[in-house]
């Protein structure tokens, strides 16, 4: 892979996720930055705007022409963010968007971000741009936390700096070789496919500190969640976590803890084709996958580490919007339909758009606190839909473009 810089125009937040070091652990180590001033909010970010709620963007790629916009549902206000040629993939770590084209990928920071510390939340917004692109090739998928982002392609894994990206630069600190999954967790990386069924623990510059005790044999899609950290294999799925006790896996931190692998198989009897990639509203600790074959999905409760089938018939895509929450999965007949994800039940359904047909990018499913959207490039709009309310379509956003590709930021 090569990289590609650009300056990110009218952005400030300079500080970034990682300027929140001394508000909670999962902004970085303590002293990565100042402390906030009594004259500063707790979290301060300069340049960029603290508000009272999630600050949700839709990115838009229209794959003809490549025009990618932002989608703000609050102010239903859409913004040009410039052009991807070839657009044909897209993925996001919860700030920036990542938009797959032939052999490169381009980064946007969409000025929208969330950051957690446990028993409380900041929420930001700030000038939108683009960041810069790299070299990359094949399917296109990310997972990040308060360091770094893991951009796993088809020619490998590349682990981008987060506060360089909140800077607008791309600096890749490590590039895991053969990986065919990469998730930050814990403070380390985790890197399947490259050794075999092993799956490595890495520090954050990319050098092997050991191996989980479990094996991951044909690593596809991976998530972090509250729960752990998820990484999908052809039997089922590793679920890691950390165990403050010590011991256990090759993942031991300095303060004693250490990463534990517990395998989640599929169920006996099921002959489903596995999981190719998770999605999820973003930590919640139920994920889901269409079955790789197209016929029906897959929820994965993630503190139990337990699979459902979901029999939806031909599916194009998925989501789950966490515990006790329901599963979104949208049929190639535009039907959307939920189901609960302990049982497998469908719950609820609503006819939504028309038959999906081949040719061009599904469309695909995002889910955050309070709504879900699903674009429908066919009739060149986004529908929200409240998923506590039998799948009720709350908006409409009728575009002047095609949304062939969609996701969410602000998580």
């Amino acid at each position: 892979m090569t990289i590609g810089t650009r300056t990110l125009p009218a952005l400030a937040c300079a500080a970034g996720a990682l300027a929140l070091a001394g508000c909670g652990p999962s902004g970085g180590a303590a002293g990565d930055t100042p402390s906030a001033s009594p004259e500063q909010p707790h979290g301060y970010v300069e340049g960029a705007e603290e508000t009272a709620e999630p600050q949700w963007r839709l990115v838009l790629a229209d794959a003809e022409d490549g025009a990618v916009h932002l989608l703000d549902p609050a102010t239903e206000e859409v913004t040009p963010l410039g052009t991807v040629p070839g657009a044909r993939q897209a993925a996001t770590d919860g700030r920036h968007a990542y938009i797959g084209a032939d052999g490169s990928v381009t980064v946007l920071d969409t000025g929208a971000w969330t950051v957690d510390h446990g028993d409380h939340v900041h929420y930001y917004r700030a000038e939108p741009g683009t960041v810069g692109e790299a070299d990359a090739a094949g399917a296109l998928g990310a997972a990040g936390d308060p360091a770094v982002t893991a951009l796993d392609t088809g020619d490998g894994a590349l682990v981008l700096d987060r506060s360089a990206l909140d800077e607008g630069e791309l600096d890749p600190v490590a590039r895991p070789d053969g990986a065919a999954a990469v998730v930050p967790f814990g403070g380390k990386l985790l890197a399947a496919g490259a050794e075999g069924d092993a799956v490595q623990v890495l520090d954050r510059g990319g050098d092997p500190e050991g191996t989980l005790d479990e094996a991951c044999p044909g690593p596809s899609g991976q998530a972090v969640t509250r729960r752990g950290a998820v990484l999908g294999c052809s039997d089922g799925a590793l679920v890691v976590t950390e165990d403050d006790g010590g011991g256990g896996d090759g993942g031991d931190d300095a303060d004693g803890s250490a990463l534990v692998a517990e395998q989640a198989p599929y169920p006996d009897g099921e002959d489903a084709p596995p999981v190719e990639s998770f999605h999820h509203r973003a930590g919640a600790p139920v994920v889901a996958g269409l079955a790789a074959d197209g016929e029906g999905a897959w929820a994965l409760d993630v503190g139990a580490a337990e699979w459902t089938r979901i029999d939806s018939g031909p599916a194009v895509a998925v989501s789950a919007a966490g515990e006790g929450l329901p599963v979104l999965v949208l049929g190639e007949d535009g039907t959307l339909r939920s189901y609960d994800p302990a049982t497998g039940e469908r719950t609820a359904e609503r006819e939504l758009m028309d038959p999906v047909e081949g040719g061009g990018p599904p469309p695909s499913v995002w889910i955050d606190t309070a709504r879900a959207y699903v674009n429908d490039p066919a009739a060149d709009a986004v529908h929200e839909i409240d998923y506590n309310d039998d799948l009720r379509v709350a908006r409409t956003f009728d575009l002047e473009f095609t949304p062939d590709l969609m996701v969410e930021t602000g998580s």
